[in-house]
């Protein structure tokens, strides 16, 4: 176990948590991850079943004499978001996440920790091996490809399980049940580009850095900075003020993520107006600090020598797609009248990309109700389509209708009562969570999310509370055996 781990409460999940960190689980390469879990039902005898993308499902008896209790799903992802700091040497294909400890917290150096879902993960683990919990008929479903869009509970088949109770293990605030989420669905514009050989001149690279980012859905309305509409805005007043050429635009890391930087290449005709390039630059900065304040204060703006392209956008296209990045819209469009504090309905510019004579573009929309989600992601698709883009909509994922009253709720109340002296809080979440999307296969099974406390998902700042892990679990033992 690493040093970062060692001596920590409740052992029985931290000692799946250290194996997890040390095994690479990027979206869609869960396989070592989820032969980790193979091998431990196999070991204590477990019946295991996998769907045909890599989905797995194991099945535990009952202790003796809980026999007769409804069956309960335990249930949380493999993958884990794989962000990191510029200047951090990782491979996520390959090397262990590096564990550091910072007092009552758990964080990673200069990469997302995988405490969402690892955490998570790690609880069923144990709950699966241990021999003192009076739990009832348990399933086990671990999913693979929850990060970059719930994939594989989009594709997990209806039929396959016989739980009554479905707890998710994958909410990231302790004292809080979970009971609805938002829909969702991915849109993207692409442009094809004209491209020519780049004229004389010096060659430079933009880079926008510092920022929070974070979550799509938990984060938007936290009035953080977005690399994309920043370097969209900061390019379009170089094309106005300078002769200058863009050769690429690119950044963000995934349509879930709030993208944290963005970098261009581009060609200054005229190498002598060069302080007039950074002072433009630097004004820009100035003005984007001021509009984001204490909201997102580490914003950086750098302009570095960059080695020469052999070729840039036409002017046209170039205009086209800096427009594009400064004008979409990006953050909340609508909060719930039913839920105080709940984001509703909100739009993400999550990246663009430069491939070749082609510019893409990837947007997210969320909402609690399906049809102002649409609307969302029609609103997006006409602006990109007025620039000049093919639009696509994918990904598309069901919301999850709050049932506060739910025999499931009332359970895990009258436990979070006991054990803590009052009742937890009820919420519901804008972001897509596994529960909607497989809870629409299995319609009469009753759901709720709960976990422990982990700040910034999706983040090389994501971090997880250790005492909160503790209380996660014994909140989790203490459910399962009053089902």
């Amino acid at each position: 176990m690493v040093p970062a781990l060692a001596n920590l409460q409740p052992q029985a999940v931290w000692k799946h948590f250290d194996r997890l960190a040390a095994i690479p689980r990027a979206s869609t390469k869960e396989a070592a991850a989820r032969e980790y879990v193979l091998s431990l039902a196999a070991k204590l005898g477990l019946e295991s079943v996998q769907d045909d993308v890599g989905n797995l499902v194991v099945r535990k008896p009952a202790r003796p004499g809980r026999e007769g209790a409804p069956m309960a799903l335990l249930q949380g992802h493999l993958d884990m978001v794989c962000e990191k700091n510029e200047g951090t040497v990782h491979d996520f294909d390959v090397d262990p996440i590096k564990v550091v400890r910072d007092g009552d917290w758990l964080k990673a150096d200069g990469t997302t920790l995988g405490s969402d879902n690892g955490v998570g993960v790690s609880a069923a683990l144990a709950v699966m091996e241990s021999k003192d919990i009076a739990h009832g008929p348990l399933e086990f479903l671990f999913s693979i490809d929850e990060e970059s869009g719930l994939t594989g509970a989009s594709a997990f088949p209806g039929g396959l399980l016989k739980s009554k109770y479905f707890l998710n293990l994958d909410n990231e605030e302790k004292g809080t049940l979970c009971i609805g989420c938002s829909g969702g669905v991915k849109t993207t514009a692409r442009r094809k580009v004209g491209l020519r050989p780049a004229g004389a001149g010096s060659a430079w690279r933009i880079k926008v850095s510092g920022l929070k980012g974070g979550h799509s859905g938990v984060d938007i309305h936290q009035g953080r900075g977005n690399a994309l509409r920043i370097m969209g805005g900061i390019l379009q007043v170089l094309l106005d003020r300078l002769p200058i050429e863009i050769a690429e635009v690119n950044g963000g890391s995934a349509q879930n993520a709030i993208p944290r930087e963005a970098a261009a290449v581009a060609v200054l005709a005229d190498p002598s107006r060069e302080n007039e390039m950074r002072s433009l630059v630097a004004t820009a900065e100035g003005g984007y600090r001021a509009e984001l304040g204490g909201f997102d204060s580490g914003l950086q703006i750098t302009v570095e020598k960059a080695e020469r392209p052999g070729k840039v956008l036409n002017t046209n296209d170039a205009k086209q797609t800096v427009a594009l990045l400064a004008t979409l819209h990006h953050g909340v469009l609508a909060m719930s009248p039913d839920v105080a504090g709940l984001v509703q309905t909100s739009t993400n510019l999550a990246t663009v990309s430069t491939k070749g004579d082609a510019v893409e573009i990837v947007t997210s929309q969320r909402s609690a109700i399906e049809s102002s989600m649409l609307a969302a992601a029609r609103m997006v698709a006409t602006v990109c389509q007025l620039a000049g883009s093919e639009v696509e909509h994918g990904g598309r994922y069901p919301g999850w209708k709050p049932e506060p009253n739910s025999d499931i709720v009332r359970k895990l109340q009258d436990v979070h009562k006991k054990l803590f002296g009052e009742p937890a809080k009820l919420i519901a979440m804008h972001a897509g969570l596994e529960c909607g999307v497989i809870g629409e296969k299995y319609p009469d099974m009753q759901m709720v999310s709960f976990g422990p406390t982990i700040v910034d998902p999706h983040s090389p700042n994501e971090r997880v509370q250790i005492s909160s892990v503790e209380s996660f679990w014994n909140y989790l033992k203490l459910v399962l055996e009053n089902l």
